[in-house]
């Protein structure tokens, strides 16, 4: 069998040939379908003619559960057809693309199980909408914005809902405003829509309905007088807050059938609300039988391993449309981007829908850090005596310490406490919304002024001993002199940590196999873990460890306290020794498992 990222030119053609007629007329269509698509493709994926990921066959096997369930009396909800059929045909007859050749939009089977089912099941009560909320994830240029502004002009005017309010929503005001305009383009290049409807700067009008598309970010939004009808939040992977979420989902309360769609590929934002929503997808998918959050419809393409990317058959998984795509070139363009380590690792994650890690010489990737998701009682620590550590500023910028419990079983526990002054709060851009956060759960503290007075490391550090005695602590000698000398008057025992590869590169490297051996504890606590996956390591020439920042602008002050500690905590342990990170990737099934 021909591999396409190993033939020559000629064998390339001809297997990309092959591979789009292989999917002609029955998995990917040149016209448009005369009947609703929405279980065929359910049966295709179900009974594996058509190549798809666990989450993919699992979402298509719930709609064909449901029509066996919908004629019992204890089921509530029936699929009706009609409905199913009405966005489909509404996309197809009056969107067309703005930036392609074609001239009409042909919705492909995937396309009709997604939106049959989601505008298709309804409440046998009510007789409203089932689902609120859609989670569609797509590896990219599978059509995303142009199917969310066609769903924004159907959800606008033709959905039966009076004074419709329609929010395109995005992280960032560049994307917002790329959304705006294609919806914009598509509406006025729509012989038939574009008379409905009254474009403006700022939103779109339907003019009989009154209803209207506006287009919002994460950057500059209110915080109320919104009255949402549908929302239609795009890359949430950039999402590090609920904030926009929340306020979306709280202007809804007087909308019978208000929805909700999340669409995205994969990203690098590990505390963000889209790997929150992935792991309760793949709980509701997994127990299907507990009819659990049954108002929330999943379609999740992505590849089921990492070892699939070598195979470009298998990419369909994550790229349902990949039959209508230019495939020779996709084959070529990755080819040649995988010798590269940042190329491949953006199409690891933005076209296959896998997870990668931040950086080539990144300490802890993002499966470690998340399976190390234990949480114990801090009342069970009474009685264990802990080592603190502490990293300093002498700037306006962050100072942390920590606790660091060597547990009965092998396990350690950190407790850590970070500090920043109002200065550095107030001139904060890009993580000021995870700082409110932060110090909402006070993991976070906000001091007056320009610096961080070290008298606050020193009163938490007495009031921690107070509850736990403090065996010693371990500290940096760079800018403590003063602190240092406070604590020794108290009566602490303070032992200086060199900042060398020497001196920190054993405990680093022990750390390293305590956290893939899952015996590392902070109770998940959400600024430690951005502590962690902001460090990288840098070697010698002897294979000596260090840990540095990833970038100038991401923090490790957190854990650097901890490593301070954890030289004195590391030699009781008996942990064997790990070998030099490597560039790693991985699957949201890693991810999560």
């Amino acid at each position: 069998m021909i591999n396409p990222l190993e033939c020559n030119e000629n064998e390339l053609y001809q297997w990309s040939q092959e591979f789009v007629n292989k999917y002609r007329d029955w998995y990917y269509i040149e016209g448009q379908s005369e009947m609703l698509l929405t279980t065929y493709y359910a049966q295709l994926v179900v009974n594996g003619e058509a190549p798809a990921n666990k989450e993919v066959i699992q979402s298509a096997q719930r709609h064909l559960n449901d029509l066996k369930r919908q004629d019992d009396d204890d089921f509530p909800y029936y699929f009706d057809e009609e409905a199913a059929w009405k966005p489909i045909k509404f996309i197809e007859e009056h969107i067309k693309p703005s930036k392609s050749n074609n001239g009409q939009m042909n919705m492909q089977p995937w396309q009709h199980f997604i939106f049959g089912s989601i505008f298709g099941w309804k409440d046998k009560r009510t007789h409203l909408r089932r689902y609120r909320t859609a989670h569609i994830y797509l590896g990219r240029k599978n059509g995303k914005t142009t199917l969310i502004s066609g769903l924004a002009a159907y959800m606008a005017g033709y959905d039966d809902e009076k004074g419709a309010e329609v929010y395109a929503l995005s992280n960032s005001k560049d994307q917002a405003k790329i959304l705006f305009k294609e919806t914009k383009n598509m509406i006025n290049q729509s012989s038939t829509i574009a008379e409905d409807f009254k474009v403006r700067r700022d939103d779109i009008v339907h003019k009989e309905s009154d209803g209207q598309i506006v287009a919002l970010s994460g950057e500059k939004h209110n915080k109320d007088g919104y009255n949402a009808s549908v929302a239609v939040f795009d890359e949430i992977h950039e999402f590090k807050t609920y904030e926009l979420i929340n306020v979306m989902r709280n202007s809804m309360g007087m909308r019978d059938q208000p929805l909700t769609f999340f669409i995205s590929t994969a990203g690098y934002v590990l505390d963000g609300p889209m790997v929150d929503y992935f792991q309760a997808g793949q709980q509701v998918l997994n127990d299907y039988e507990s009819d659990s959050d049954m108002s929330t419809f999943y379609y999740m393409a992505k590849l089921d391993d990492k070892i699939e990317a070598n195979d470009p058959e298998m990419w369909i998984k994550a790229n349902p449309n990949m039959p209508m795509m230019p495939v020779k070139t996709m084959v070529e363009d990755y080819r040649r981007d995988r010798r590269t380590p940042q190329l491949k690792a953006d199409w690891i994650t933005k076209r296959f829908n896998i997870f990668s890690e931040s950086g080539a010489n990144s300490l802890f990737d993002n499966e470690t850090i998340l399976q190390n998701n234990d949480v114990i009682d801090e009342s069970t620590l009474s009685g264990i005596t802990p080592v603190a550590g502490f990293d300093l500023s002498d700037t306006e910028d962050f100072t942390a310490a920590v606790l660091e419990f060597s547990l009965p079983d092998g396990r350690i526990f950190i407790k850590q406490q970070t500090w920043i002054p109002q200065a550095r709060y107030d001139r904060e851009e890009q993580y000021k919304r995870r700082f409110d956060d932060w110090i909402n759960s006070g993991e976070m503290i906000v001091l007056p002024g320009y610096h961080v007075d070290h008298g606050a490391v020193y009163d938490w550090l007495i009031e921690q001993d107070s509850k736990y005695p403090i065996e010693q602590i371990n500290y940096d000698p760079a800018k403590a002199i003063t602190l240092n000398e406070m604590l020794i008057s108290y009566g602490f025992n303070t032992e200086i940590t060199r900042q060398g590869f020497r001196s920190l590169g054993p405990a680093l490297q022990n750390f390293k196999e305590l956290m893939l051996d899952k015996k590392v504890i902070f109770n998940n606590s959400s600024i430690f873990k951005w502590y962690l996956s902001n460090t990288a390591v840098v070697t010698d020439r002897n294979n000596n460890w260090m840990p540095e920042k990833s970038s100038k602008k991401r923090k490790i002050d957190g854990f650097a306290a901890a490593l301070n500690a954890h030289v004195k905590i590391a030699p009781r342990l008996s942990v064997d020794q790990g070998e030099i990170p490597e560039v790693k990737f991985m699957s949201f099934d890693d991810l999560m498992n």
